[in-house]
């Protein structure tokens, strides 16, 4: 059985672009200086009406850490059942307490309200205490996968933890490598850890085609796309 890659995507040409290429699922999200965080509803609609293949939308109202007060929990509820409403295979979140555990009561009832939709635990398990005590409370929780870098920037630097991670869940939860993954190390972890799906966001950088910019305001114009080239690339190592 070949194994699974997703990709995350931050525009509706990069969403296109990764189904194309050959991406299995897609992972949608906006603000990348953020680390992702909910897309709009426009972006959503538009999305599901132009690519066929999966698509897991992320549900994070804010960026920064993963506490969420009791209004951003609503806000969290109410983008779920939009995603469900608009026919999304599943959705990707991740809620912690203060004290870096697993908010697993709150997690547990966004996994109930999104179903049949599955959902991934995303990489706020890569900011948590204890992460293979962490790993037994998600899987409680009823999430039917885990992102995670090995709580280490790359997953490549932390393929020991995420080796451990998959033999810990067995077929219980899937753990799903991202953060750092590309075609130069895909296949060697895919090998090293016995991991079946991998996570990468295959991003370039590439100017705005904006001809003025004003003298003063110098900040950055790139826009963050999918790199095609290289998400063949890594389908092909993957094969």
């Amino acid at each position: 059985m070949s194994r699974i890659l997703e990709i995350a995507v931050f525009n509706i040409d990069s969403a296109m672009a990764a189904a194309q290429a050959g991406a299995d699922r897609l992972e949608l999200c906006e603000n990348p200086q953020d680390g992702g965080t909910t897309p709009s509803y426009g972006f959503m609609k538009t999305v599901r009406e132009l690519v066929s293949i999966p698509i897991f939308p992320i549900i994070r109202p804010h960026g920064g850490d993963f506490l969420y007060n009791e209004s951003a929990y609503r806000v969290m509820q109410k983008d779920i059942a939009l995603a469900k409403e608009l026919g999304f295979e599943g959705v990707v979140l991740g809620l912690l307490n203060p004290d870096g555990t697993i908010d697993a009561d709150r997690t547990a009832k966004l996994v109930a309200l999104a179903y049949p939709m599955e959902v991934t635990f995303h990489r706020a398990f890569d900011r948590c205490i204890q992460p293979l005590e962490a790993l037994e409370t998600i899987i409680q929780t009823g999430c039917s996968r885990i992102l995670t870098s090995g709580q280490q920037p790359n997953a490549f630097d932390a393929k020991g933890l995420i080796q451990q991670l998959v033999q810990q869940a067995a077929d219980k939860i899937i753990i799903m490598p991202g953060s750092g993954v590309r075609a130069s190390n895909i296949q060697a972890l895919a090998r090293f850890t016995g991991v079946q799906e991998l996570h990468s966001s295959a991003r370039k950088l590439v100017p705005s085609s904006m001809e003025f910019v004003v003298e003063s305001m110098q900040e950055s114009l790139q826009n963050c796309l999918v790199n095609s080239d290289e998400i063949q690339l890594m389908k092909q190592y993957l094969a």
